[in-house]
């Protein structure tokens, strides 16, 4: 991402840069929010965009953009599904970006945080197609960033209502984690975060899968980068299949545990 963010050239200006990030024509919808993602809050008129990757979800995204774009406008990066997602998203009034093949949600994030940036977004919130975050908690973010809780925001769970063996393996990895970064992390798979412009400028992951989103907060916690927490509801039982591998994906997250602590100690020596 820090490559991407050096070739995305002059700051765009005039009529035409205004109308893309959504300034012209925005329109007041209550409670201090603008159509278009504009928050009008103590940070300023900052343009927030919701980025949701996703992978055949055609039967579950619609209402999932409905809710959200109450509040923001949505980018959909559609990661080479096989169904109807990036008809879905379009007929909501999402932009949608489509990976010609399946690239993995790291990759689908990541092509979303480069078009944010080109567009000069000045924050960006994610969260899944599939039904597990309600967008109905998508002003706790925003309030969250507004009162500068950090440059990453990031929703926790209520372990206890996950199913087994989430319920315990959840609360587990992210105690683990705590003790390879020495710092508290509440949840350290939620996909439903805020991520600021100044942290994503800096971000460079070297992952695509499912522990993705764990290096992105190991990295945080490395370069100093502040996190905040949100509680969000807990969503279970949407009837989708998981494609979580217990050995493969556990070994994975080991390593991810065992990263975080080298880097740390790296840190600590010099």
């Amino acid at each position: 991402m820090a490559g991407l963010a050096r070739k995305r050239g002059e700051r765009r200006e005039g009529k035409e840069g205004r109308e893309e990030r959504g300034e012209e024509g925005r329109e007041e919808r209550g409670s201090g929010y603008f159509a278009c993602g504009w928050y009008n809050g103590d940070v300023g008129e900052i343009p927030i965009l919701a980025l949701i990757p996703a992978w055949n979800e055609g039967t579950r995204i619609g209402p999932i953009l409905e809710g959200t774009r109450a509040y923001l406008p949505v980018l959909v990066v559609d990661d080479g599904s096989r169904d109807d997602t990036a008809a879905v998203a379009e007929a909501t009034g999402a932009t949608v970006v489509r990976h010609p093949e399946n690239r993995g949600k790291g990759v689908a994030l990541m092509t979303g945080f480069a078009w944010a940036l080109e567009r000069e977004y000045g924050a960006v919130l994610t969260l899944d197609a599939d039904g597990q975050h309600d967008p109905a908690d998508v002003p706790k973010f925003l309030a969250a960033y507004d009162a500068g809780a950090g440059d990453l925001i990031v929703g926790r769970r209520n372990f206890s209502q996950m199913p087994f063996p989430r319920f315990w393996t959840n609360p587990f990895g992210s105690w683990l984690l705590s003790q390879a970064l020495g710092t508290r992390i509440y949840d350290n798979q939620s996909g439903f975060r805020l991520y600021s412009r100044r942290f994503l400028e800096t971000l460079d992951p070297t992952t695509t899968g499912f522990e993705w989103e764990v290096e992105v907060i190991i990295q945080a916690v490395c370069d100093g980068v502040r996190i905040g927490w949100v509680d969000i509801r807990t969503i279970y039982g949407i009837n989708k299949v998981s494609y979580f591998h217990p050995i493969k994906d556990t070994a994975i997250f080991f390593g991810m545990v065992w990263r975080a602590w080298r880097r740390r100690r790296a840190m600590r020596s010099t």
